[in-house]
């Protein structure tokens, strides 16, 4: 009878353990809100066929050290996150866009579900001559970030704002924001697609 409830207790505990474990990890994070992220027009119903980051907008974590670490070329946009990977499709270059100016001074705007201590937020544009019918590479990418802002390790409220000025550049884009996490291995990525 003894071994039956130590088993069962066991069981138990091992169950609960699962449980709590799972809850923490399956909370998320944080995205991009302005200029609206990929992940954000899934979680909106902007565009079909986003998979599981209809429910996780805020996820998208992979790990940091980019552009010399972090996820390989081709998945960026999900962080490297495989169970994101519609994120990566660049649907033959018809994402939604939002509509920014050359030289315009505009405000990134991040949702937060958890917060983290934080090192920084970078924010990336592609080159000239990017082609948005392909999945993003660093190779497609500015080598360095339009806009750094450090926290030096706080932590964000439930939003956070950066103002900036829209690199002078036309066409089609794509901004990548990566949000550096100070405490753990990781980074937030987003990415934005922006007619200019």
């Amino acid at each position: 009878m003894r071994k039956k409830l130590l088993t069962a207790a066991t069981g138990a505990g091992l169950a609960l353990a699962t449980v709590f474990a799972t809850g923490t990890t399956a909370q998320g994070h944080g995205y991009t809100t302005s200029p609206s992220s990929r992940q954000q027009q899934c979680a909106q119903g902007a565009v079909d066929n986003c998979g599981a980051i209809v429910w996780e907008p805020q996820s998208v974590e992979g790990p940091k050290g980019f552009p010399g670490a972090g996820p390989a070329d081709g998945t960026i946009c999900s962080g490297g996150n495989s169970r994101f990977a519609e994120l990566d499709d660049p649907r033959g270059g018809n994402w939604p866009a939002t509509n920014l100016s050359p030289g315009q001074n505009v405000t990134f705007s991040w949702t937060f579900t958890v917060g983290h201590s934080t090192s920084e937020f970078d924010y990336y544009i592609t080159r000239d001559g990017y082609n948005p019918s392909q999945p993003l590479t660093r190779a497609d990418l500015e080598p360095q970030p339009f806009l750094t802002v450090p926290l030096n390790g706080a932590q964000p409220g439930d939003t956070q704002h950066h103002q900036g000025t829209v690199p002078q550049k036309s066409g089609r884009h794509l901004i990548l924001a990566v949000w550096n996490v100070a405490d753990t291995g990781n980074a937030f990525y987003a990415c934005s697609d922006v007619n200019l």
